[in-house]
């Protein structure tokens, strides 16, 4: 019924107890999720984790705040990209909300680390996962020129959306998707929640990105893909619309996006 479109199941929060996360998520009809690489060197144990189970997926990417790891090129990506269960390029985009001293300008190379990403993810014809954090505007620029380049052949899914209502419309005039977390339920979140109301069901999916942002009521405790639900019910709230129509749209957009078959008991 319902499908998290972005967690971390390799972090030691979760991966120590995949068979508990599993049987939590059957218990609270997620049928599927995938599983989100932030690193090169954490690859095989994301790609593990869908490799072992059948509902599971995986990317291969590197996360922009991911410093003082294994660098990607476009020949490494690719091969990542390209194995059995990899259906996206990412997590990858622009984070500029943690400088430490610097300035933009020299976040030249979180540039070059995306814009090997997007090169991978036109090559191979998978989406971008993309994470964008007080760098909307770079973010955005980056993928218009991409797009251009490519005849408009690239798309993806702007995760975690925290942006305003302009970001929300530039990702949607690129053609992609736009995935609300357990932020969506937070007291704080009246923005958000207009942005959520703005963007048409048909481009929308849901996430938990576990182990982080528990949904309201589960704040303060590690996030886990069960709990995906309470994310869905807060998007069908502010759309005014049965829990069971948002199921099943985020479930189809999830299929349409990232180009899996699709699951007659995912109505």
């Amino acid at each position: 019924m319902f499908v998290d479109s972005h967690c971390h199941l390799s972090f030691p929060e979760l991966h120590g107890r995949i068979d508990a996360v599993r049987a939590d998520m059957a218990a609270a009809q997620v049928d599927r999720a995938l599983v989100i690489c932030t690193t090169l060197e954490e690859f095989p144990v994301v790609h593990g984790l869908a490799m072992a189970h059948d509902n599971f997926w995986c990317s291969a990417g590197v996360h922009p705040d991911s410093e003082g790891i294994e660098e990607p090129d476009v020949e490494r990506l690719r091969a990542l990209a390209l194995l059995p269960r990899v259906v996206a390029v990412g997590e990858t985009g622009l984070d500029y909300f943690r400088l430490n001293g610097r300035s933009v300008a020299d976040m030249a190379w979180q540039r070059e680390r995306f814009a090997v990403h997007i090169a991978v993810a036109r090559e191979v014809a998978k989406p971008l996962v993309i994470h964008t954090r007080s760098a909307s505007a770079d973010t955005t620029a980056m993928l218009r020129e991409a797009q251009a380049a490519a005849g408009g052949a690239l798309t993806g899914v702007f995760h975690c959306f925290t942006e305003t209502a302009e970001v929300a419309r530039a990702a949607l005039d690129m053609g992609f998707f736009i995935s609300f977390s357990g932020i969506l339920t937070f007291k704080t979140a009246a923005e958000l929640r207009a942005v959520a109301e703005f963007v048409p069901l048909d481009r929308c999916l849901i996430e938990t990105d576990s182990p982080y942002l528990a949904p309201v009521p589960h704040r303060g405790r590690p996030n886990s893909p069960a709990w995906v639900p309470w994310v869905a019910a807060e998007l069908a709230r502010i759309k005014s619309l049965p829990l069971a129509d948002v199921a099943q749209a985020t479930s189809r957009n999830f299929e349409q996006l990232f180009k899996l078959p699709s699951l007659e008991t995912s109505s």
